[in-house]
C-alpha cells in the first residue's frame, strides 16, 4: 500500500501500564473479505451510508464494543488527523492516513472499547471513516453492544471552538504547522463534554461568524453553515437522536476583530453592532426552535472595550425580551493566546472549559431538560 503526505500510524508509544494491553501495536493491514463489522456509535456531524461515514465538521467520532485482543480500523479517503484510542488510553496516531485498513493488536483478552476521534479541521473537503471490524473465524473476537451516552451538548463556534493550533507552543505558524497543531481534542468543548460525560458535537469554523467573517472575506456565516450536514453546498443535518441538553455559542470574534473595509455592506461600525445583534438572536431562536429542550449558553469572548461582550448582551436582552428564559451568558475573560495567530493556548482552551463547567456545575437540572 502507498502512502500519501505524512503517515505517523506507526509512530506508537508502548503502553505498559495499560489496562488494554502489555503493547499495543498498530500497522497496516491487507484487505481481506473475512472480516466482522462492529456496530459503531457516531458522534459529530457525518452522513451516514452504507460503507461508512461523511464528515467535514470538527470533533467528529467513532466508538464500538467488542471482546477480543485485535481490532480493525477502515479509514476512508480525506486528509484528515485520527487519534486512536483503546479503553481511555492513547492508541496511535493517523496524520493523512492511506485509505485502507489498519490493524490494532496486543489487546489482552477481555472486553474493549475503541475509539476513533477526528481532531483536525477540514474546510477543504470532507473525509471518511469506513468503521470498525473484527477478523473471521473462531478467534476473531466478538462484538458487545454499545449505549450511547443520555447527555448530550452542542458547540457552535469558530476557530476558538475548533482548536485552531492549541497544540502549538508559538503565534508564529505556517499553513501546514496550523492544521498539524489544531487539535480538538484539547478544545474547550470536547474537554467539557468529557467532564460531564456527555456526548457532543462541534459545529464550529475557522474565520466565520454571525454576520461577517475575519477581514470580511467570503464564504458562509455560521447561521448559514450550521443547517447543513458539510460545509459548502450541502444538504440539511437531520438527526432525530441529536437532543442536546446545553448548546453553548461562542461567536463574534471574527465579526469585530479587524476593522470595516471599503465595499463592505455596513456603513460604519454601529451599522455592524446592530446587524450582529439582530442576526444572532434570530440563530439563536432559530436553535431554540429545533432543540427546544436546550440550555442556551451564549460566550462573551474579550475583545477591545469590551465590544463583542457589550453586543453579547444585547443579544441576551433581545431573546430575554422575546419570552426567552433558558438562556445565560458567561465571559471567557483574559486569554493569554500563545498558540497560532495569537489563538487560545491548551491553557486557554482549559480555563474556557473550566468556566462552563463551574456554570454547569452549579446547575444539574439543566441535563434533565429544565
Amino acid at each position: 500500500m502507498r502512502f500519501r503526505g505524512l503517515l505517523t500510524a506507526i509512530a506508537l508509544t508502548a503502553l505498559c501500564a495499560s489496562p488494554a494491553a502489555a503493547q499495543l501495536r498498530l500497522s497496516v493491514n491487507p484487505e481481506t473479505a473475512a472480516l466482522t463489522p462492529l456496530s459503531a456509535l457516531a458522534g459529530g456531524r457525518v452522513a451516514a451510508g452504507p460503507d461508512g461515514w461523511t464528515y467535514q465538521w470538527p470533533s467528529v467520532h467513532f466508538e464500538a464494543a467488542f471482546e477480543g485482543q485485535a481490532v480493525l480500523i477502515k479509514v476512508g479517503a480525506g486528509d484528515q488527523i485520527l487519534h486512536l484510542s483503546v479503553d481511555g488510553v492513547p492508541a496511535g496516531r493517523l496524520v493523512k492516513p492511506a485509505p485502507g485498513l489498519y490493524r490494532l493488536d496486543g489487546l489482552s483478552p477481555g472486553r474493549h472499547l475503541v475509539r476513533a476521534a477526528v481532531v483536525g479541521e477540514m474546510q477543504a473537503g470532507p473525509a471518511r471513516f469506513g468503521g470498525f471490524f473484527l477478523e473471521g473465524g473462531p478467534n476473531g473476537g466478538k462484538a458487545l453492544p454499545l449505549t450511547a451516552p443520555r447527555r448530550q451538548i452542542e458547540f457552535i463556534g469558530d476557530s476558538h471552538s475548533v482548536g485552531y493550533g492549541d497544540a502549538s507552543d508559538k503565534r508564529a505558524c505556517t499553513s501546514d504547522e496550523v492544521w498539524s497543531t489544531t487539535d480538538n481534542s484539547l478544545a474547550f468543548g470536547p474537554l467539557t463534554a468529557a467532564r460531564f460525560g456527555a456526548d457532543h458535537q462541534v459545529n464550529a469554523i475557522s474565520g466565520r461568524g454571525i454576520v461577517r467573517n475575519y477581514g470580511g472575506m467570503p464564504g458562509d456565516t455560521l447561521p448559514l453553515a450550521w443547517p447543513k450536514v458539510l460545509l459548502g453546498a450541502a444538504p440539511a443535518y437531520a438527526n432525530a437522536d441529536w437532543a442536546p441538553q446545553v448548546v453553548v455559542i461562542n461567536l463574534g470574534t471574527n465579526d469585530f476583530s479587524t476593522p470595516l473595509k471599503p465595499g463592505e455592506p455596513w456603513k460604519d461600525r454601529q451599522a455592524l453592532r446592530d446587524d450582529y445583534v439582530a442576526t444572532y438572536a434570530r440563530f439563536a431562536q432559530t436553535i431554540r426552535a429545533r432543540q427546544p429542550q436546550a440550555f442556551l449558553i451564549l460566550l462573551a469572548p474579550p475583545s477591545a472595550e469590551n465590544e463583542i461582550a457589550t453586543q453579547v448582551d444585547r443579544v441576551a436582552e433581545n431573546l430575554k425580551a422575546g419570552g426567552e428564559t433558558r438562556l445565560a451568558v458567561i465571559p471567557v475573560g483574559e486569554m493569554e493566546l500563545t498558540a497560532c495567530d495569537w489563538h487560545p493556548s491548551a491553557r486557554d482552551q482549559q480555563g474556557i472549559s473550566a468556566r462552563v463547567s463551574g456554570f454547569l456545575d452549579q446547575r444539574p437540572e439543566i441535563w434533565l431538560g429544565r
